[in-house]
């Protein structure tokens, strides 16, 4: 059992690595200005401010943010909201664009490209542990833990993992343990992913939560770069080499997941879908969701604007609108609307008369009166005309906008200017 002193060499001497530069595609039209991990949240976050909480909840303050594409908007973020640690203290986040900073070098090819293009400030760094993140999770979890067991094991390498329904395995690395939890196979994205045994509709999937001893990553990393055949990616290329060296163990997240109830069930979410973005985000309008983030011991953090609270006020007759399960942000105006089981951000705007539900609204949009909007996600800084509907008519949603197999209607301003024009 580590003792607290312990523990805080191993936050001392560990580097969190958050991997922040992939496309995000399978969001649509929502990661077309933007990379996925600065995609707005619950009304006040990005999706980025789940691993960098952890990492400052955890005590690892020593964070790296690799960015590639569209990252504007996550570089502002990080540079209003997390520029608070401190240099002298031996804690930071910088920021790693592309840079080829090798020779030869090219944009960042891979997840492992891009950590080995920056070998360099990691060896000026010199931690003794090296944390890699996915930057695009919802969840909480103490890495310290996690960091722990790595150490405690005597592995190379500890990949964090969760229990799946099998099929929805098809978009992670699927893992096989033994009883002590050795990493014995280990296949990413399959098309038909492998059950656990004994347990035919459950998947063993990797988390993208990897925890290596520095020195052995560095190898790693070099071998990679001099073979041609790779896709110079963590998942693709890097796990399944540790595993047939038979260096990995497995971090079961219910040994590193925070949570405000212990008998809740662990709380992990890849919001990599519209679908799923969509259904997290009112998840968090429910009486009792499942991710509390009202939790004070372990704070999510975020850049936030100085803003007016949130005004409800009556609507041009005169009479009082109504809202149940609503998350409704600052500097937003409700001018008497019904509006029932949705999200709105920062400076919302929502006129008399409308009718909403099931709804994602992003920063600065601006609902017209008369409007009647259901399962839907609105973009930031929309201006929804007075009178449209959404969420009624599936055939002319999908004509109109990004409309998804379940139903659920992704609206962007380009799209809304197309109808007007």
């Amino acid at each position: 059992m580590e003792t607290p002193a312990s523990l805080n060499d191993l936050q001392r001497t560990t580097l969190a690595i958050v991997l922040a530069g992939g496309r995000g595609t399978r969001l649509g039209p929502l990661t077309n200005k933007r990379v996925k991990p600065a995609v707005y949240f619950g009304g006040k976050y990005r999706i980025i401010d789940f691993a960098l909480s952890n990492c400052l909840n955890s005590g690892i303050r020593r964070i790296a943010v690799v960015t590639q594409y569209k990252a504007h908007s996550l570089l502002r973020h990080l540079q209003r909201g997390w520029g608070f640690l401190r240099g002298e203290f031996n804690e930071f986040l910088d920021l790693w664009p592309a840079q080829q900073r090798v020779e030869g070098a090219h944009w960042y090819r891979g997840t492992a490209d891009a950590v080995y293009q920056n070998l360099d400030i990691i060896r000026s760094i010199a931690p003794k542990y090296v944390v890699v993140l996915a930057g695009d999770h919802i969840y909480k979890m103490d890495y310290t833990r996690m960091v722990a067991d790595h150490a405690a094991s005597g592995a190379d390498c500890t990949v964090g993992c969760i229990e799946v329904p099998r099929m929805e395995a098809q978009a992670f690395g699927v893992m096989a343990v033994d009883e002590n939890r050795r990493v014995t196979g280990f296949v990413e994205k399959p098309e038909d992913p492998p059950a656990m045994p004994g347990r035919p509709d459950i998947a063993l999937a990797s988390m993208g939560i990897y925890v290596f001893d520095t020195e052995y990553l560095f190898h790693l990393l070099e071998d990679n770069i001099s073979r041609s055949a790779t896709d110079h990616d963590f998942g693709k290329d890097i796990i399944p080499r540790v595993v047939s060296d038979g260096h990995a163990i497995a971090h079961p997240f219910s040994m590193s997941c925070v949570s405000s109830d212990p008998t809740a069930d662990s709380y992990w979410r890849d919001v990599g879908t519209v679908d799923a973005y969509w259904s997290a985000n009112l998840d968090l309008a429910s009486t009792i969701p499942a991710l509390d983030l009202y939790d004070r011991n372990w704070p999510i953090w975020t850049y936030q604007e100085q803003l007016p609270p949130a005004k409800f006020v009556r609507d041009l007759n005169g009479l009082q609108g109504s809202g149940t399960n609503l998350i409704v942000c600052g500097g937003s105006v409700i001018s008497g609307s019904q509006i029932s089981r949705s999200v709105l951000s920062s400076k919302v705007v929502v006129q008399s008369f409308c009718n909403i539900a099931e709804a994602v609204l992003l920063p600065q949009v601006v609902v017209g009166a008369s409007c009647r909007l259901r399962k839907v996600v609105v973009d930031r800084g929309c201006m929804i005309p007075d009178g449209t509907v959404i969420g009624e008519d599936p055939v002319r949603d999908a004509e109109r906008f990004y409309r998804t197999e379940s139903g659920v209607v992704l609206v962007t301003q380009e799209a809304l200017n197309k109808l007007s024009g």
